[in-house]
Parts: structure tokens; C-alpha cells; sequence
């Protein structure tokens, strides 16, 4: 078991990361909620790490917060929430939000995240609420990733691209997707992080922005 990595980010390319760790570069998916808390490329981070082995492929997942990472163990033991779903869910919420949905009974902020319908997010609810308790009351602080003195490279990059294909990862249809970051792309806008969060803030219930 991998429990967790600490080395240069050398590449974001939502949701996945390469990570030089020693000289051995690890590929891994984060959610968007760990995305956004990154530094620059170049300089060093510390992720908490859960690792599943499918028959064909091997992948690991990269976290910021122990509570994120814990989050993300309890939603794939639920029936029908694989790990794609469980990531594309930890985009949309960070632990203490998931609590909060928890603590109002709030199916529809989990319906707005893509690929959870109805009967799921209702699942979610009562499955999750039972074990809430223990996880909620132990949300650890973020690990501070050690700050490098690297210079970030600066690859030329089409953020409203990369913003689309990040949300299609997450299980937007590509139409969808592309309408979402249409309508918050602006001048003001310097990276495809920024594009993806305003895109998922976009997304969610007015109710709830």
C-alpha cells in the first residue's frame, strides 16, 4: 500500500498529475477540490494516497486532506460507487461539504454533480450518514506540500481545453462540458484551474453557490 508521495508536480493536466518522486515519475487523479490547493509546477507537494487494482489497470489517487482521502474510501465501499464517481464527487465537494449535504438531507446538490442521479445521491445519503460520525469529527488539516525553489515551466497550454476535457473526465458529456466553460470563459481567466472551478461553481444548484 502506498500511503502517500511526496515530490515535484511536474505536470497538471486535470484531473491527473505526474509527480517526481525520487526520479520515478507517479501518474495519479485528484480531484479538482485537491487540484485547486496545488502550487505551480516545479515545486514539491505531499499527497495522501489510495491505490486500486482493477484486472486492467492499476491507478492511484492523489489527496490533500486526510478527511478528502477518507471520503473518497467510505463513497467506493457504497453499491454502484466506483472511483470515477467517488472523484468526480470529491470535485464537487470537498469533505465538510459532503457533511453538510449530510446534516440537510440535500439530494439536489449531489444530483447537480455529473454522473449521480437521483436514486444514487438518495443511496449516498442514508449510507453515508451512518458513517459520518467518525470521519466528520476527525477532519484533519491540509498537509502543506514542502515549497521547492523551482521555476515553474510554462508550456504552452489551451486552458479552455484542457478545462472541457477535465470535465468530460469527471463524467460531463462533451456538449455539456464545452457549454459550461463557454459560458465562464472571460479574459480574466489565466489557467484551466480557475476555468474548471468557476465551471463546477456554474454547475451547482443556484441555492447552494
Amino acid at each position: 500500500m502506498i500511503g502517500f508521495l511526496r515530490g515535484r508536480l511536474m505536470v497538471k493536466r486535470p484531473p491527473e498529475l505526474l509527480l517526481d518522486v525520487g526520479g520515478i515519475g507517479y501518474e495519479l487523479q485528484v480531484p479538482m477540490t485537491t487540484l485547486f490547493d496545488l502550487p505551480e509546477v516545479g515545486e514539491e507537494v505531499t499527497l495522501l494516497t489510495h491505490f486500486v487494482v482493477r484486472e486492467d489497470a492499476q491507478l492511484l489517487y492523489g489527496f490533500r486532506e486526510e478527511a478528502d482521502r477518507r471520503l473518497f474510501r467510505e463513497l467506493i465501499k457504497v453499491s454502484g460507487v466506483g472511483p470515477k464517481l467517488a472523484l468526480a464527487l470529491l470535485s464537487g465537494l470537498d469533505a465538510r461539504a459532503f457533511a453538510q449535504c449530510l446534516q440537510r438531507d440535500d439530494v439536489a446538490t449531489l444530483v447537480a454533480l455529473p454522473g449521480v442521479g437521483r436514486k444514487t445521491a438518495e443511496r449516498l445519503l442514508v449510507e453515508m450518514r451512518d458513517k459520518a460520525g467518525k470521519w466528520l469529527e476527525e477532519l484533519s488539516p491540509t498537509i502543506p506540500g514542502a515549497q521547492g525553489q523551482f521555476e515553474p515551466a510554462a508550456p504552452t497550454v489551451d486552458c479552455r481545453t484542457e478545462a472541457e476535457q477535465a470535465l468530460v473526465a469527471l463524467g460531463y458529456k462533451l456538449p455539456e462540458a464545452a457549454r459550461l466553460v463557454s459560458a465562464v470563459d472571460d479574459d480574466s481567466i489565466e489557467s484551466s484551474e480557475e476555468l474548471i472551478r468557476r465551471a463546477l461553481k456554474a454547475s451547482a444548484p443556484k441555492a447552494n453557490r
